[in-house]
Parts: structure tokens; sequence; C-alpha cells
């Protein structure tokens, strides 16, 4: 990003934010916009690859602190694409906005708004461009229920924007090279003297890059930088939640001049088991039991995820919906141990009762009509 970008995009525009948005709020609409257009969403669709890009350029100004300081003050300072020295009989210096920050982007040289913010108030600024940190990368993954609960690796294709690799990041042509602007002899800057003031301001003759590019590399067009998709193995550590966002230090986009890669956010999806839930660390299971064996008494067996049956006792008189515990046998946690395994019971009613089980049930009615598990019931209606 040149910073000429500062004025001439409206990244509170890119996000559909308002300028007193809020961190979270910024965030929020980024995942949300970054989901429809990410590339392996929209394969093919160059429209939707560059709203992309564009998306991502903005957050990457708006979500750091500092960065949104220093855009939201160039946005206002220079919003007439011109700045003033000088007063009255003093006389007055103008330079357009475009030519003083137009092609500081890229490889190398200096040029940044705090080289200008320096040199204006005689703050020594930095005549050589600084190392700068990538991007941060956000993207997505499904995982299946098991994996989900004893860990996975996964590819993960993304794209972000890197050092060209037709030219290495150099802007040139391959075989040939940049050459040492004469003007800044490489510095990206020159100083100019302004009444009261000491200016320094980009090279207007190698636009701030220290090194001018006489036969541009086709395919940056002598940017330096250039749109990379690259797939990675990515460990997803067991007993992740769903929609948990994970981050991993360092595995986003590339820092440009030597700094610091970017860190890259992934968001995990889980599908549905068709017999096991999750609660936290504990999975739960529904067992299906018959009215003998919740009324007398049983010990039954209970499948578990991915490993042999448990049995479990069930105690005489069990009500429908009454939930037992297997230790250890749910999803792993961060310290390697396992939660719980809850089950829980549910009687099963049978619906055609024939022969000798009809006869049974019909003696059991009889011999428990006396039994009302109802009267309780009245009984507090009454007394209200």
């Amino acid at each position: 990003m040149s910073g000429k970008d500062f004025v001439e995009k409206d990244y509170y525009k890119v996000l559909g934010v308002p300028k007193d948005a809020t961190a979270t709020e910024i965030k929020k609409t980024y995942r949300k916009l970054a989901r429809e257009f990410h590339p392996d969403a929209n394969k093919g669709d160059a429209k939707a690859e560059e709203r992309f890009k564009d998306i991502s350029e903005a957050y990457d100004v708006l979500s750091d602190e500092k960065r949104r300081k220093e855009y939201d003050e160039a946005r206002s300072l220079f919003a007439n694409g011109g700045f003033r020295t000088g007063g009255p009989g003093t006389g007055s210096y103008n330079f357009d906005f475009g030519d003083l920050f137009n092609g500081s982007q890229g490889g190398g040289g200096g040029g940044g708004l705090g080289d200008v913010f320096g040199g204006l108030f005689n703050r020594g600024g930095t005549r050589q461009a600084q190392p700068r940190r990538g991007a941060d990368v956000e993207t997505e993954v499904t995982l299946s229920f098991e994996e989900a609960v004893d860990g996975a690796t996964v590819p993960l294709r993304m794209t972000s924007q890197a050092p060209c690799r037709l030219c290495n990041g150099t802007g040139a042509k391959s075989g040939t090279t940049p050459r040492v602007c004469p003007t800044c002899v490489g510095a990206g800057t020159v100083s100019r003297g302004q009444g009261a003031f000491a200016l320094s301001e980009p090279c207007k003759d190698c636009r701030g890059r220290g090194m001018i590019v006489d036969d541009p590399c086709p395919d940056c067009h002598g940017s330096g930088r250039a749109s990379s998709a690259r797939t990675m193995q990515v460990r997803i550590p067991a007993g992740v939640q769903a929609d948990q966002r994970i981050r991993l230090k360092g595995k986003g986009a590339q820092g440009e001049r030597g700094g610091q890669p970017g860190d890259l956010y992934v968001t995990v999806h889980v599908d549905p088991h068709p017999v096991f839930g999750r609660k936290g660390d504990n999975l739960t299971v529904t067992v299906p039991v018959t009215f003998p064996e919740a009324t007398l008494g049983a010990t039954i067996e209970v499948p578990t995820l991915n490993g042999p049956a448990v049995k479990l006792k069930l105690p005489a008189g069990s009500a429908n919906g009454l939930t037992m515990r297997a230790r250890g046998k749910g999803a792993t946690r961060k310290d390697g141990t396992r939660g719980d395994l809850l089950v829980t019971v549910e009687v099963v009613v049978p619906q055609h009762v024939t022969g000798d089980a009809l006869d049974a049930l019909e003696q059991y009615r009889e011999a428990t009509a006396s039994d009302d598990p109802r009267a309780a019931l009245f009984r507090a209606a009454k007394g209200a």
C-alpha cells in the first residue's frame, strides 16, 4: 500500500462501516466480507478476488490502532490534495499529495508518512524505509466431529500479497536490475528548506523507492508485490470448539523489506455427528432403554467415540431423562486429559404390544391400579 492510498482510498467505505466504528465492529464486518469474497469460495471470479484484496487492505489499516490513527490524520490533513507551509509575507510552498506519496509502495526506499511528519517538525525523520510487518490473514476450515475432538492436520489454501516471484521483489524485468536514483542517491527522500521548516519528502524521480526501474516486471508492473496463493499444512489442536478462532503466529502474509510475517487466523467449523453431541469438554449421547430395564435396573452397554463400548449400571426405578457419566470418555482438553461422556437415558415405549407381553401389561396395570401417579398433582392444584 502506498502513502497515496491514505487519501485516495476510503477504507471505511470499503468495509461499509462508519468512521467511529469500534475495533469489534470492524473485525466482525471484515470476517463476514472475507468469507463472502474469499477466492476459495469464488474460484475463477477475478472481481471477487480483487474485492477480497481491497477488503484485506482496508482491514490491515483499520485493525491496527496506530495505523488507523495515522490514516485518519492523513486524510484530514491532506483532504484537499495539498499542503502549505509558511505564512503571510513569508511566501508559501505547495506540493501535490499524489507526487508526495505516489510510488512509495513495494521493494525498498523510504517515504512513509512518518518521514514527512518527522522532517516537517524537525524530529529527525528517517531517510530509509523501515521493515513492515505482513498483514494478518483470515481463513476457515471445516472438520469432522472426530477431527475436532482428536485434532487433525489439514491443508489450507491462502491468498495474500508477497514479493513478486518473477522479479524477487525488485520490480525489474528478469535480466535487468533497478539503478540507484541519481537525485536522492538511493535514500528515497530529499530535504527542502522552507522558512523555519526543514521538509523531508519522497524523491519525485524515484517516487520514494530509492531505485529507478527502467524496464518494469510484466507481472507486478514495477511494484515488486504480487498476489500469492499457497497451500500449507496446519495442525488443528485436539478439543477445538465449533466456530473457535485459532491464531497461528507468523503464518500470515510475508512482511516487506525484511519485516516479520503477519499471523494466520483460522475459524473452525465442525460437522455434526449422527450419535454424539458436545458440551464443552464433555461428549453427550442419548441411549434408549426398555421399561423393564428402567424399572428393575440393568447393566447397559454404551458406545464411545472411536473406542470400545463401556458398561454402565442403570439403577432400578430410573426415570426418563436420567443422565449418567462415563469418566474420561469425552473430548481431549488442552492439558491432554479428557472430559466425560454424559449418557442420557430415554425410556422406549412400545408402539404395538401383543400376546404374552400384552397380558403381562394388563396384569401389571391391575396390580398397580391403586398407585395414581397424578394424585399429588391434583392435591397440589387444590391447595393452590
